[in-house]
């Protein structure tokens, strides 16, 4: 529990062992999650039975896909106020989950962990990655005039927030969609900037050009697909709460973007 919020930590894996176990106990290790869930996503490495041993709950999805075993992990949760979603390649400094909790117990309602640049780890990205990055972004704010920097998948998000989006992308555009959806419905989204290393193992999307395209598919086809025939849902008050926590009440999202936009860099 993390300052009277409930809190959830999903992690998708798909042959994840080189780093499953770490990421798990470090997870642990900040004491604030209530529950980890991994869903093993049709691994052949043992990546399931890893977790387990590190202390994470395990649930299978078979069928290959990021969105979808983000959503089987959610099919299992009921009660809960903060769900994090965090890489299980150890490309994360698990530490600064806390930064995306706070911001989200502050009053965000989503919270985006930014790649920014400064704070990447040489080769932690590749050429691929930032011109999808930056062509997302560009399209997001062409279509709905809000500006992005990532589509980073390191993010918190109130769980009754969640649900009200209703996330449905199987692969590759999860979270493009999650990001356009909290656009489309008002919710107050804010970025913080995080750090990013270099992957344990290979990586099933950026590490092979069929994961390339196939990405690229995803995240672009999502986005064409929400602007065609996506509409936004009513808006619910920036001060109003599902569960009766207080919130604080700014009174547009622009003033809790800025307020914590620039974090300052520290030794982690």
């Amino acid at each position: 529990m993390y300052k009277g919020y409930r809190t959830c930590a999903i992690l998708p894996a798909r042959d994840e062992a080189p780093s499953i176990a770490q990421v798990v106990s470090d997870l642990r290790d900040l004491k604030v999650l209530d529950r980890i869930i991994v869903c093993d996503n049709g691994s052949c490495d043992g990546t399931g039975l890893l977790a387990k041993q590190a202390g994470a709950e395990i649930i299978s999805h078979a069928v290959p896909g990021y969105g979808g075993a983000c959503l089987k992990a959610l099919s299992v949760i009921d009660e809960t106020d903060i769900v994090i979603f965090v890489d299980a390649d150890n490309s994360l400094r698990i530490n600064e989950a806390i930064l995306l909790l706070d911001v989200v117990a502050r009053g965000a309602d989503l919270a985006i962990g930014s790649r920014i640049k400064p704070w990447q780890e040489a080769g932690s990205m590749t050429q691929a990655q930032r011109f999808g990055n930056w062509l997302a972004a560009r399209l997001i704010k062409l279509i709905w005039r809000y500006r992005v920097s990532d589509l980073g998948p390191f993010r918190a998000i109130r769980f009754d927030a969640l649900q009200r989006i209703d996330m449905q992308d199987q692969a590759f555009g999860w979270t493009v969609e999650m990001q356009i959806k909290a656009i489309q419905n008002r919710l107050i989204m804010v970025e913080i900037p995080v750090h990013y290393r270099r992957r344990m193992g290979q990586s099933k999307i950026s590490g092979t050009l069929t994961g390339v395209l196939k990405a690229a598919y995803g995240i672009i086809g999502t986005i064409i697909r929400l602007a065609i025939v996506t509409r936004p849902s009513p808006s619910v008050p920036i001060g109003a709460t599902a569960d009766g926590h207080p919130r604080q009440n700014w009174s547009e999202p622009a003033k809790l973007r800025a307020r914590f936009s620039l974090l300052p860099s520290r030794d982690r």
